[in-house]
């Protein structure tokens, strides 16, 4: 097995999943201020501390996606902050994007740049002990949209990007993200991220990608964010598999989805809800639903799912870094079982409010 494929199998292994702490300086300080916190410089890497170093992490945790500031960032006892990771078994990925862009032309669609001088990062990241890499395009559902053009362009980037990261042995997690704004419903949430990942998969296939050496991180088929009508966990389940098996390749290392403007509950409700209604690789005891079987393992590679709580618990004061840390360290399990098939509602008993502030959700 090649090296790419056995660290993609790495990032894959059951029961764990990815932390994406790669917000930008921007993104990151408005969350902070949204808890009350004073962001800048100080408060970030104090943040990213308390993150990195909760005790036990690695033990649900496979991989960590930085912003390119983390990599800089260093504890209070002067310890890199990627050394703190790698101790705790942790491979270090990082954001390689450089954001989105209004794509000329086209009203209300983006594409997203960074791929000017990308194989001399990749390198430097490489040199650093970056294992794998990631980079996002975002679509969104409309009327019209998203374009072919919007498609095209946004594919094309990801199957660039996948390929230098290749070249320079990290692996590429291709993040395709369908918005959750509107009022679509689950139908129209499956058709376009549909069309989205044939995109991609021909992109890929077209630029010479080894798949075995990459890992799609995509949205759950969901409807909109402002759709009236309820839907359970078992229709987006049913729905998001549908889409998967029929347009990704089984040669695909995995599929770690991302949270998007989930809740960190329904996040971990619904990845528990993809894996009940799979056949799995050991006898099922529990009476779930079997209708599918995927050729690849499915994960979680969460942002807010996974950190809002904790920021909310420690709202910058330091007397509160245990109880945060906690509430990390308990959303990772709950999310690490939800990756079996295996959570359970009652695993919350110890667990925190799951809703956050508004500015999560944009």
């Amino acid at each position: 097995m090649n090296a790419l494929a056995t660290t993609a199998q790495a990032l894959m292994a059951p029961g764990k999943g990815l932390l994406a702490m790669d917000e930008s300086v921007s993104t990151c300080d408005r969350r902070l201020a949204a808890c009350g916190i004073a962001p800048g410089d100080e408060a970030r890497r104090r943040y990213r501390e308390l993150l990195v170093s909760a005790p036990g992490l690695g033990e649900r945790i496979s991989g960590a996606i930085l912003f390119e500031e983390t990599l800089h960032q260093r504890n209070a006892e002067g310890v890199p902050l990627i050394e703190v990771l790698r101790a705790a078994g942790i491979l270090l990925g990082i954001k390689v994007d450089i954001g989105t862009t209004p794509l000329p032309g086209h009203a209300g669609e983006r594409v997203t740049e960074g791929l000017d001088a990308l194989g001399a990062r990749l390198g430097r990241h490489a040199a650093l002990g970056a294992r794998f890499a990631k980079w996002r395009a975002v679509l969104v559902i409309g009327t019209d949209l998203p374009s072919r053009a919007c498609l095209q362009a946004n594919a094309h980037a990801l199957a660039r990007y996948a390929v230098l990261c290749q070249a320079a042995g990290l692996v590429p997690i291709v993040e395709p993200e369908v918005m959750m704004q509107g009022d679509h419903g689950l139908a129209r949430c499956a058709e376009v991220t549909e069309e989205v990942l044939c995109q991609v998969f021909t992109q890929l296939r077209e630029q010479g990608a080894a798949l075995d050496g990459l890992i799609l991180k995509p949205n759950m088929v969901l409807p909109g964010a402002s759709f009236p009508g309820p839907t359970s966990v078992g229709e987006v389940a049913d729905a998001t598999l549908d889409c998967l098996l029929r347009v990704v390749p089984a040669a695909v290392a995995g599929v770690a989805f991302l949270s998007g403007g989930q809740s960190p509950l329904l996040a971990t409700e619904r990845l528990n809800a993809l894996h009940r209604h799979l056949k799995p690789p050991w006898p099922s005891t529990m009476g779930a639903p079997i209708s599918h079987i995927a050729p690849w393992p499915l994960t979680f590679s969460f942002g807010r799912a996974l950190q809002e709580p904790a920021m909310q618990r420690w709202a910058g004061d330091d007397a509160h870094r245990v109880d945060a840390q906690a509430a990390l360290l308990h959303r990772a399990r709950c999310n690490g079982a939800a990756a079996l098939g295996r959570y359970q509602p009652a695993m919350e008993a110890d667990g925190l409010p799951a809703a956050g502030p508004a500015s999560w959700r944009t």
